[in-house]
């Protein structure tokens, strides 16, 4: 079908918002960009982790497709008691007179929030100036920021069946999790590779605990795999003078990268044999789009308990082995991978012609807007 193409002036704005979406919004983006039609904006965290200057991932990918990208300045609840905690808690009103600002200044037609604790402002202030709402939410349960948004919601579209319950089901339409056209297109591996590739990722913040206990038995991982490291902005620098110091038929094995931009992860996907990684909505979804075994070590503390129930929904499919970070090793971890390894065929024979994501749902979701609009 023909699209009538629309002058940048007839171009109906769109705010994009939340935290932890990078992946979820570049694919809803891509959908958006298709379709010619729309001016899209993105109101995002100022930084990655609290109290800390690293950019969020959204903050450097989005502008690099012409996105217009602004920071908000806004306060979240922690779960545990920091030095950042009272900090945090003082910008929070602030959060709300900057989106304030910003949405005055946009005067988007619609909002589409991705959750996370930028979002919730920017969802109170919009429905306040009767910006139509539209939620999406990305896990098997419900994350807090779009739990507290949904009265505000026109429609609230979900990843996931099992979210309903967390939500006023009038308001509900399950449309899956949009995923970039690169990832949607990989096929299973036909065989393992030899040696193995494993690709550990502790999404885009990376995961700490993750990288302590694959540091633990690095050598060993790496007399028999070959490993790709994504392990976020706070380990890099030592995780990069301990492979400077290893072997050179180590140090060949071992690649690292502080963060992958989503443009190009689809290349470590197609490469890897096993992933390890946390249980994180966007991270499931690309490991059950691709249809790649792997190890998940949930979050234990995530609101909801939503990682392990993400976590929980890759091991029914089929794919995944599910750790407990509580009583975690690195021999334990190291032995999670080998069984991954020994049982690879059978694991990849029985979800390959599972249907695994509705490859259709940035189209869903975009559709949801046009009809608001």
């Amino acid at each position: 079908m023909r699209i009538n193409k629309k002058q940048d002036k007839e171009k109906d704005k769109i705010v994009l918002t939340g935290g932890h979406a990078a992946t979820t919004a570049l694919a809803t983006v891509e959908e958006l960009i298709r379709r010619e039609s729309w001016d899209i904006y993105w109101i995002g965290a100022k930084t990655a982790i609290e109290g800390k200057n690293i950019p969020t991932l959204e903050s450097k990918i989005l502008p690099k497709i012409g996105i217009r990208s602004h920071k908000i300045i806004s306060g979240r609840i922690q779960r545990k008691l920091t030095f950042w905690t009272l900090p945090s808690l003082i910008k929070i009103p602030i959060g709300f007179i900057h989106a304030t600002f910003l949405l005055l200044k946009i005067r988007p037609k619609i909002i589409l929030s991705f959750g996370g604790a930028a979002s919730f402002p920017v969802v109170v202030i919009g429905f306040c100036l009767r910006i139509p709402i539209v939620i999406h939410e990305q896990t098997s349960a419900a994350g807090r920021a779009n739990k507290s948004s949904a009265r505000f919601a026109k429609e609230i579209a979900l990843a996931r069946e099992g979210s309903k319950k967390h939500f006023p089901c009038k308001k509900c339409k399950v449309v899956g999790n949009p995923l970039l056209t690169q990832i949607a297109e990989i096929e299973p591996k036909n065989k393992i590779g030899n040696p193995p590739t494993v690709f550990v990722t502790g999404g885009s913040r990376g995961s700490q605990t993750i990288n302590t206990f694959v540091l633990n038995v690095l050598e060993k991982l790496l007399k028999n795999y070959l490993v790709v490291h994504q392990t976020g902005f706070l380990d890099y620098e030592k995780i990069k003078k301990l492979r400077d110091s290893l072997p050179n038929d180590l140090k060949e094995r071992y690649e690292i990268y502080s963060v992958l931009d989503p443009m190009d992860i689809d290349g470590v996907y197609r490469r890897a044999d096993i992933v390890v990684a946390r249980a994180g909505a966007n991270t499931v979804s690309e490991i059950v789009a691709t249809k790649r075994p792997s190890v998940l070590i949930p979050i234990p503390w995530s609101y909801e308990n939503e990682q392990v129930k993400n976590a929980e929904f890759a091991e029914k499919f089929g794919l995944a082995k599910v750790l407990n970070q509580e009583t975690l090793s690195g021999n334990v971890l190291y032995d999670a991978i080998k069984d991954v390894e020994g049982n690879w065929e059978d694991i990849v024979k029985n979800v390959r012609k599972k249907k695994s994501l509705d490859i259709n749902a940035s189209k869903k979701l975009v559709n949801i807007l046009e009809g608001l609009v």
